[in-house]
């Protein structure tokens, strides 16, 4: 594509006599410059692209998209904001493949994959050709993408994008962050459909109070943004938007709605309740327990009927899902006690698990968790004092450390903690904590591994190094089992 092109889809300064430069990629990373790219340049978090321009250009980049003109002898058109023009650029050199798919997308603090799941499994079972994009990675067309983050940098997004309509997808149902929307990610996109499921604490570290980071929610239901909304009006925050957007719908448990569910009934293995979807009855199955899974599964029941799909699909779609890798996964029950394994990383979302569990607990309910390095350091003593009053034991352990020392982490819990409970133990090594809850069950009693759900790694000082809940609990089950084996052999 012609650089003169790629200029018309965002304001900047001219580059004269350039445009009919010749322009074969995108990139916003120096490392993977290919020859004849254009390289765009922003300021990060943690670090500023115009700092590597020189090193893009060495490696053959044919121009730069900058936030202010550099010293290089290169065609340079400046912007801005880069990382706005990014996706802007992006989205006009692969062809514009938003404008050619539905896309919904999910925002909230959580649930967002699990909903996202839950649609995907209903637009399947209706016929559909279905995309998911979201923090468990990319699937589309029998593929599979490792994730990076919950919505992908929008060079590689609108690549992928452009992918999904080579192979004759339909549909994308797309998890969007707060930091998406606010960094401008998702910004050529209209929406078929947005979602929202709930607004509790996360992400202060990052934007500073709980106003900003609703107002970065918010976004996706700006004007001219999605086409309809998809609301819980059991949360304030829904309520709100609902006032602001032009064409909402709702759903709730306490109070009124456009859909609702009754008779709802849970156990270990799923739930079932009659939904009430615009005045249509169904009933409807999960393979996963826990009111949210209601509201989750209500939220993508009552987008799917809004794009068109019929209610036996809804029920078939979400009955055949099962379940979601590490989202109240439900790992082993082992000697009478039972092993779950879950993603919960927020204040709310570990109150919702440790509360869906302790429903079902004949026993004691003991939780591993921990905290996040370099992430909101605010809720890490507001989740121990949740799950000191929520928990009969905790194990708290490292989650993702990053670039902070785990201990430290686990005081910040235990000071949380401490104040409600001292029916706990540290154990900073995440392995051997869990190693430490499997001794302790006894028959009756429920396990959940908190804050990882289906992650495959665990980061420590910038590297990320294999592992993953599930995995780890099935090995330590397989070995004991093993050795039980052996001895009565013996």
């Amino acid at each position: 594509m012609l650089l003169g092109k790629l200029m018309e889809q965002v304001q900047c300064t001219s580059c004269a006599n350039f445009s009919e430069r010749e322009i074969t990629g995108i990139s916003t990373d120096s490392k993977h410059v290919m020859k004849g790219d254009l390289f765009v340049c922003f300021s990060g978090t943690s670090h500023d692209g115009h700092d590597y321009a020189e090193e893009a250009v060495a490696a053959g980049a044919a121009a730069l998209a900058v936030e202010r003109e550099l010293p290089l002898d290169v065609p340079q058109m400046i912007v801005q904001d880069g990382r706005r023009a990014s996706a802007l650029l992006s989205a006009a050199f692969y062809g514009h493949p938003e404008r050619k798919l539905k896309i919904v997308g999910v925002t909230g603090t959580n649930g967002k994959t699990t909903t996202a799941h839950m649609l995907a499994a209903i637009l399947g079972a209706a016929g559909k050709s279905c995309g998911n994009v979201g923090t468990l990675g990319i699937f589309y067309s029998n593929r599979e993408i490792a994730p990076v983050l919950t919505t992908p940098d929008p060079v590689f997004l609108y690549k992928v994008l452009a992918d999904m309509v080579e192979r004759g997808v339909e549909y994308v149902v797309m998890e969007v962050s707060a930091h998406a929307l606010y960094f401008g990610k998702v910004e050529d996109i209209v929406f078929e459909a947005g979602i929202f499921t709930n607004f509790t604490q996360d992400h202060l570290d990052f934007f500073g109070d709980m106003d900003r980071y609703a107002a970065a929610k918010e976004k996706l239901f700006e004007p001219g943004r999605c086409k309809f909304a998809v609301l819980n009006y059991d949360d304030e925050e829904g309520r709100k938007i609902g006032r602001q957007c032009a064409h909402p719908f709702s759903y709730a448990l306490e109070n009124p709605a456009d859909v609702f569910a009754v008779d709802i009934c849970e156990t270990l293995e799923g739930c079932s309740y009659v939904l009430n979807l615009f005045d249509e009855l169904y009933e409807i199955r999960l393979g996963m327990t826990g009111l949210h899974n209601v509201y989750n599964s209500m939220a993508a029941a009552e987008c799917a009927r809004l794009l068109g799909v019929g209610l036996p699909s809804i029920a078939a779609g979400l009955a055949g899902l099962g379940g979601v890798s590490g989202r109240l996964e439900h790992v082993a029950r082992e000697n009478g006690a039972d092993i779950f394994v879950d993603f919960a990383h927020t204040p709310d979302g570990l109150e919702k698990s440790l509360t869906a569990l302790r429903r079902h607990c004949a026993g004691r309910l003991i939780v591993v968790f921990g905290c996040g390095g370099n992430r909101d350091e605010y809720k890490r003593p507001v989740m121990g004092t949740v799950a000191a009053r929520l928990a009969d034991f905790s194990v708290l352990t490292s989650d993702n450390p990053r670039y902070e020392d785990p201990f430290d982490i686990v005081v910040q819990i235990e000071k949380g903690f401490r104040t409600v409970s001292d029916s706990y133990v540290i154990v900073v090594d995440r392995e051997s904590a869990i190693e430490y809850a499997l001794d302790l069950l006894q028959k009756g009693d429920v396990l959940l591994i908190a804050g990882k759900g289906g992650e495959k790694y665990q980061e420590i000082m910038g590297v990320r190094h294999i592992y993953n809940d599930v995995a780890a609990v099935r090995s330590m089950l397989a070995a004991r089992r093993a050795e039980k084996n052996g001895e009565n052999e013996n």
